[in-house]
């Protein structure tokens, strides 16, 4: 028996609880559908007063927010020896039109968005929410003869990876423009 089943929910702070959730039904159509709000905090008990907002992003998926006004500002990025563009959200569009109608939609609405990025399995593009949370919007592209091609060889990878600390070769098809399986 697994023990996983699933993402209940991510969480990340906010700047604004409003503004959050007027963003994202404004820019992505996500539906608003919980808040709670604490002036203790149930783990710790600790007298803290938040509010706290779930947001549908579809697929049963929900991203929570929460809104700390009695803590120093937030401060961007949370790890100042990652690069900004590591850490990120990447959310499942349907298709590549889709993404490109998103993109249009946030540009549209004053949102500065880069890409979209071909990445070989899927197209991407990315931008901040109003809080500094990078996002990535995605839509597969990965044909099926793909999905194998990278599952055969994702062990080795790993290994050579944790060995050399370079980029193995063993998939170099997607990055050198082909994007045909076992091409080099």
């Amino acid at each position: 028996m697994a023990i996983l089943n699933g993402v209940h929910h991510v969480a990340y702070r906010c700047k604004n609880a409003k503004e959050t959730v007027e963003w994202y039904q404004k820019h992505l159509d996500a539906n608003f559908i919980l808040a709670i709000a604490e002036n203790e905090v149930p783990s710790t008990k600790a007298p803290d007063p938040y509010m706290h907002i779930f947001i549908d992003i579809g697929g049963g998926n929900i991203l929570a927010f929460f809104e700390l006004p009695t803590k120093a500002d937030m401060i961007a990025p949370a790890d100042a020896n990652t690069p900004a563009w590591t850490q990120h959200l990447a959310l499942k569009v349907d298709s590549v039109d889709t993404l490109m109608k998103a993109k249009a939609k946030l540009e549209a609405g004053g949102v500065e968005v880069l890409g979209p990025t071909d990445h070989t399995i899927f197209k991407s593009i990315y931008f901040f929410d109003p809080s500094g949370h990078r996002l990535e919007l995605a839509a597969n592209t990965a044909t099926p003869e793909m999905d194998q091609a990278l599952d055969k060889v994702k062990w080795d990878m790993l290994n050579e990876w944790d060995r050399t600390k370079k980029a193995p070769e063993h998939a170099r098809w997607m990055h050198d423009g082909s994007g045909k399986v076992g091409a080099h």
